[in-house]
């Protein structure tokens, strides 16, 4: 899939939006990490740095989301498309 660079801030707020649906805080630190999907004291927490390009926060997002799960939720299909790209392109 084809995005436009306007388009990535879009993707990451709707991607946030599912992931606050699902119970997960999602987090912006800064630090010398990646970021991706854990679980602090039973609570489930995507955390993104800060610091990381907006394509590389959407991919972050989408991979976390991915790895929590969202195959037994609705999902509009140009966000279900681009999370299950991420294994294609791994």
């Amino acid at each position: 899939m084809k995005i436009k660079e306007k388009e990535f801030e879009r993707l990451l707020a709707d991607l946030r939006a599912i992931a606050t649906e699902m119970g997960a805080k999602v987090r912006f630190e800064r630090g010398d990490f990646k970021g991706g999907y854990c679980i602090v004291k039973e609570s489930k927490m995507i955390v993104i740095n800060k610091l990381s390009s907006l394509q590389r926060k959407v991919l972050t997002l989408a991979a976390a989301l991915k790895e929590l799960g969202v195959d037994d939720i609705y999902l509009p299909p140009k966000l279900r498309e681009f999370i299950e790209e991420m294994d294609e392109t791994k």
